[in-house]
């Protein structure tokens, strides 16, 4: 329960630097210099909220009881629905079929690969820890 409300809070303050920080970005780079009270809210919210299923689902990694399939369908499985209702329902990703399908592609393709690298990061770690132990006395 610790470890769960300290990602949370984790998650959520980097969910809030984020839309603060992209907020920003919009008013220094963009044509927009006065900012919309109530869609700032509602992105700012959905970015904290983002946040927090980002940084709380990898915790299904730890459940020893689960194969690495098993963690890993639970785990893509619940961000991908968390975020895709979150980016339809607030309008990062527009509801017509060509904006839907790339943004699922780009979703598949940056999971793969964060997962991959994660993968391989750690079958290295465990291979070297391993090794560690052939050598202790």
């Amino acid at each position: 329960m610790k470890t769960f409300l300290f990602r949370s809070f984790i998650g959520i303050f980097f969910g809030a630097f984020l839309a603060v920080l992209m907020t920003y970005s919009i008013i220094l780079f963009g044509d927009i210099r006065v900012v919309d009270g109530d869609l700032f809210i509602r992105h700012s919210l959905g970015s904290m909220f983002c946040g927090w299923f980002f940084s709380v689902t990898p915790l299904f990694f730890e459940i020893s009881r689960l194969t690495l399939l098993q963690q890993t369908l639970l785990h893509f499985g619940t961000v991908f629905l968390l975020y895709f209702v979150l980016s339809f329902g607030i309008g990062w990703v527009p509801l017509d079929f060509t904006s839907a399908l790339i943004a699922i592609l780009l979703f598949l393709t940056i999971y793969l690969l964060i997962w991959t690298g994660f993968y391989i990061y750690f079958k290295a770690e465990s291979k070297k820890l391993n090794e560690d132990l052939k050598h202790l006395p």
